[in-house]
């Protein structure tokens, strides 16, 4: 079976297996995205970040719901930050999400590991898999503010962040690092008491930035607004598509400077794995033959080769 065919014609048992394959087989990996690679970059991608329990996966699966029937095909990538092994986010994210995987989203969760990059690059080759597969926008879904984030906000067309009004502290949640990353604000849950206060909120402190970001409130309970917030985010597709290209050069710039430091990341680790060079110099520097300076530099040189 040519994977790659496989994954041409949309087949799901494909794409489980390229996407996994991303994740664990190095080798195999690069093969494989050496094969798409030219295909890739079309697709708009589209980041839902936000703290835990705001009601991401049930407002993600209601907008898949509402793009399919506005003629899209979409996809959804749920990062899990801790480990892949546990699952304990995805099984959770699968059950919210029936609705919308019964239609034929495909859903699937990927771990980030903890690499330089690493979010960046599992996702980066499970979003081309998915592109190639026919999937347009991908849904990447994120908990919390923090590093995962930034580089996620990297890698995204169209940002929404989402808050509910039970999510402690309104103010310090809104400014917990989420604040420049937006083009979209969900006060989501607003069937809540409170929901008016962090909408007023969110607007004070968000509105009048240079984003000039939207703001609405949605409840997935009385399905108040998804049909409105999935009219705006296929406006905003639209719109994100005409720059696609110059977009995708940007990404391709930072990706591929990831790929260097990585590379030069794993150099490095595995030469202080095996010690040799580096307790050579280390000694010098120990017995004050060597200054660190220049000991550090003869450790690069070698690093070159």
């Amino acid at each position: 079976m040519d994977l790659s065919s496989e994954l041409k014609k949309g087949k799901r048992g494909a794409i489980a297996k390229a996407i996994s394959i991303i994740e664990n087989d190095k080798k195999n990996a690069r093969k494989l995205i050496k094969k798409i690679f030219k295909n890739s970059g079309k697709s708009v991608i589209i980041g839902f970040t936000g703290p835990a329990g705001a009601g991401k996966s049930s407002l993600i699966n209601l907008t898949s719901l509402h793009l399919k029937k506005l003629g899209t095909k979409p996809a959804v990538l749920a990062i899990d930050p801790t480990s892949h092994i546990t699952g304990g986010a995805i099984l959770g994210d699968r059950v919210r999400m029936t609705e919308s995987t019964d239609s034929g989203t495909y859903i699937r969760s990927i771990a980030t590991r903890g690499a330089t990059g690493g979010v960046s690059n599992s996702i980066r080759n499970s979003i081309r898999i998915l592109e190639y597969a026919g999937f347009d926008p991908i849904i990447i879904e994120s908990v919390g503010a923090g590093q995962t984030e930034v580089e996620i906000s990297k890698i995204v067309d169209i940002t929404v962040v989402v808050f509910n009004p039970h999510t402690g502290d309104s103010i310090q949640t809104i400014k917990a690092g989420l604040t420049e990353i937006g083009d979209i604000y969900i006060v989501n849950k607003s069937d809540l008491p409170g929901a008016s206060q962090l909408f007023q909120a969110v607007q004070d402190y968000i509105g009048d930035s240079e984003k000039n970001p939207l703001i609405l409130k949605t409840s997935t309970k009385t399905k108040k607004s998804i049909a409105e917030f999935t009219n705006l985010l296929k406006k905003m597709m639209t719109e994100k598509k005409k720059t696609k290209k110059e977009t995708e050069k940007l990404r391709l710039e930072s990706e591929l400077k990831d790929i260097v430091l990585n590379n030069m990341k794993e150099k490095i680790d595995s030469m202080f794995a095996s010690g040799n060079t580096f307790s050579k110099y280390l000694k010098q520097v120990q017995s004050k033959k060597l200054d660190p300076f220049d000991a550090a530099e003869k450790i690069s040189k070698y690093l070159e080769k």
